[in-house]
C-alpha cells in the first residue's frame, strides 16, 4: 500500500492505478479529507491578502463549504455515474467517490499562489484544470468506465446539476433573507 505522499504524487501524476487502490482502501477516507482541507485553506490563504475585513469570515467559510461541496459533489457524481450513465461494469458506492474525488483536489493546492500579483492566479487556474483532470480520471475508475469521454459527460452533467442546485437554495436563502428584513 502506498504512502500518502505517494498517493498524492500518483494522483497528480494521473495515474490509473493510484486512483484504483483509493478506491479500494476503506480507510483513505481521512487521507482524501485532509486533502479536501488542505486545498481550502490553500484557497483560503491564497485570496487573504485582497478581502480586507472579510478575510477571516471568508477563509472559513471557504473551508466549511469545501467539504460541503465534497460530499454533495460526490453524492451527485456517484448518483449521475451508477444510475443515469453507468458502465457495464459499473459498480460504485459514495464513500468510494469521496475518497477519490477528495484526492482529486490536491492540485488546487496551488491557490496558495493567488498572493502573488498576476502570477499566482496564472498558477492557480493551471491547478483548477488540473484537478479537473484528476477528476475525470478518479471517475473514470471510480465507475469502471472503458473510455475518459463518457467520464467527462458525467463530470458536466454533474457540474450542470450542481450548479441549478446552488441556483434554487440561492433563490431559496435569498427569498428567506428578504422575507427576513422585513422585520427588522
Amino acid at each position: 500500500m502506498a504512502s500518502f505522499q505517494e498517493r498524492v504524487a500518483g494522483v497528480l501524476q494521473l495515474q490509473p492505478a493510484t486512483f484504483e487502490e483509493i478506491e479500494h482502501d476503506t480507510s483513505a477516507i481521512t487521507q482524501a479529507a485532509i486533502v479536501v482541507g488542505a486545498a481550502a485553506v490553500a484557497r483560503g490563504l491564497g485570496l487573504f491578502p485582497y478581502l480586507g475585513l472579510w478575510a477571516v469570515r471568508f477563509f472559513v467559510m471557504t473551508i466549511v463549504f469545501a467539504f460541503i461541496g465534497w460530499v454533495v459533489g460526490s453524492a451527485v457524481l456517484w448518483a449521475v455515474g451508477t444510475k443515469v450513465m453507468p458502465g457495464k461494469n459499473t459498480e460504485a458506492d459514495i464513500q468510494q467517490m469521496m475518497r477519490l474525488t477528495g484526492f482529486a483536489q490536491a492540485p488546487m493546492i496551488l491557490a496558495i499562489f493567488r498572493i502573488i500579483p498576476f502570477l499566482g492566479w496564472l498558477i492557480s487556474i493551471v491547478g483548477a484544470i488540473w484537478s479537473l483532470a484528476c477528476l475525470v480520471v478518479a471517475v473514470r475508475q471510480g465507475l469502471e468506465y472503458d473510455d475518459t469521454v463518457k467520464a467527462i459527460i458525467v463530470c458536466v452533467i454533474a457540474w450542470v446539476a450542481m450548479i441549478v442546485v446552488m441556483m434554487l437554495v440561492g433563490v431559496i436563502l435569498g427569498g428567506a433573507a428578504l422575507g427576513v428584513g422585513r422585520f427588522y
